[in-house]
């Protein structure tokens, strides 16, 4: 069912039911005040039967004719009977099945006056003392008029309620329609946008309302993809050239060598390049295994409480290691002297090359400066931060935007070895430990390159 049409049975279904509960009360107390009116014109037909046959012999000839044109003055279908009080009937005149028994009159006796029904009849009794004794009154009619009029209220009220029900439902289905008609926009617009269309955007997405809200997020969720599909675009173009570089060497040095019989010493030469070439197969494939193993659910991998001061010197140590010529100075600032605040949670493993992989970075980029980079350590209110700063080639403004797209080179390092997988590897192992890394660059002075990880403990000063 479409929206549209749950929103006209919801509205004519709320509508019915306010229609409903009104017609209801309407019919209610109009017959209520129906029946309540006609028992008080009853009650006056028993007290004017009384005066008319019980006091006949006290009244003169004067208020004996009044009172026998007030009698006279009948109701439709009125019947009247007078009890004595041991039950005994004294008079009755009229048509009709009162329904009364000794128990009925011995409560009118001790009530003084009882109204009740008998089918459609409705009947009042009255105790009504005299000089000739105590006696039982009770008077009733039908009220034929009345319950006709009731009637017609209710066929009223039916063909009202099926009119309006009518044209709430036609109304309801044309309101459906403009309330839906900015969200049939939206999804007007949306089916035009394809893989290669994604720069457009959402109209009406200045408003206050929920469907301005939907299109802004549309068109942020749309800046997202447009941007995942220039990196996967860069990626791809990127991923293969790095993997068809050493695939062409193999296969030009290999067919050369067969293209006639050569020394030994001139095999042993090929094999090596070749090997040389297999081996930056390798490391391209093992990058991508890590970025692979960095995009993982953070749930899934060993995590462990641990010291970031002492994760920066280890990877520091590595990467002496890989290149010992390189120069890394490492320096503090506002370290407290409690612990707590230095305690990082995460994969050692991980975190391990994600800070490497940064210093190695800077130590490539940086080769007319003696491969010497400087590192900062800092604890933050929340957070604690590592700064590494080169003094290299730098990155041009328009590149640093792909920085974190794997196997991306940009184009004043292309000389320089690397598969640019370092950064982007160090972006996924951060994001999965809920940390970050920004990437600041100045053509020719260098290129400084910041990573931040929330701290396990929030250190709490004692209070004085």
């Amino acid at each position: 069912m479409t929206i549209r049409s749950k929103l006209t049975l919801q509205f004519a279904s709320i509508f019915a039911l306010i229609l409903v509960l009104f017609s209801l009360v309407i019919y209610y107390f109009t017959s209520l005040y129906r029946q309540d009116d006609f028992y008080k014109r009853i009650e006056r037909r028993a007290y004017v039967s009384a005066h008319h046959f019980l006091e006949a012999d006290e009244a003169d000839a004067t208020v004996q004719h009044h009172n026998q044109v007030l009698y006279y003055q009948v109701l439709p279908h009125e019947a009247v009977r007078i009890f004595r009080s041991d039950g005994s009937l004294y008079l009755g005149d009229g048509e009709g099945n009162l329904g009364v028994d000794q128990k009925q009159l011995a409560e009118i006796v001790r009530d003084k006056e009882v109204r009740f029904t008998e089918g459609v009849r409705q009947v009042v009794g009255i105790h009504y003392p005299d000089n000739q004794g105590d006696f039982v009154v009770l008077s009733s009619s039908v009220d034929e008029y009345s319950l006709q009029k009731l009637q017609h209220l209710k066929v009223i009220l039916i063909v009202g309620f099926l009119g309006s029900m009518l044209v709430v439902l036609l109304a309801g289905w044309a309101f459906s329609k403009q309330a839906m008609r900015p969200i049939t926009k939206v999804v007007s617009e949306v089916e035009k946008i394809s893989a290669s269309d994604l720069h457009m955007r959402l109209s009406n997405a200045d408003g206050k309302d929920e469907v301005s809200h939907l299109t802004q997020t549309f068109n942020k969720m749309l800046d997202r993809l447009e941007l995942a599909f220039e990196m996967q675009s860069t990626f791809v173009s990127n991923a293969s050239h790095e993997l068809r570089t050493p695939l062409t060497a193999m296969m030009g040095e290999l067919e050369v060598a067969l293209m006639k019989p050569r020394e030994q010493d001139e095999y042993e030469r090929v094999l090596h390049s070749i090997l040389e070439d297999a081996r930056l197969l390798t490391e391209l494939s093992n990058g991508l295994l890590q970025i692979a193993q960095a995009s993982i659910d953070a749930s899934k991998i060993k995590q462990s409480y641990l010291r970031f001061d002492e994760l920066v010197w280890m990877a520091r140590e590595q990467a002496l290691k890989r290149q010992p010529a390189a120069r890394i100075d490492i320096g503090f600032a506002n370290v407290p002297e409690e612990e707590e605040r230095l305690i990082v949670k995460g994969n050692e493993a991980l975190l391990l090359v994600a800070i490497v992989n940064v210093l190695e970075n800077a130590i490539k980029f940086s080769p007319q400066n003696g491969q010497s980079i400087s590192c900062q350590l800092k604890v933050l209110r929340h957070e604690v931060a590592l700064r590494v700063q080169d003094k290299g080639l730098g990155i041009m403004p328009e590149d640093l935007k792909h920085v974190f797209v794997p196997f991306f080179r940009a184009e004043n390092v292309r000389n320089i070895t690397g598969h640019g997988i370092g950064l982007p590897l160090a972006e996924r192992i951060l994001k999965l430990h809920h940390g970050t890394i920004s990437v600041n660059s100045k053509i020719s002075e260098g290129t400084e390159v910041t990573i931040t990880l929330p701290q396990a403990y929030i250190f709490i000063p004692p209070r004085l």
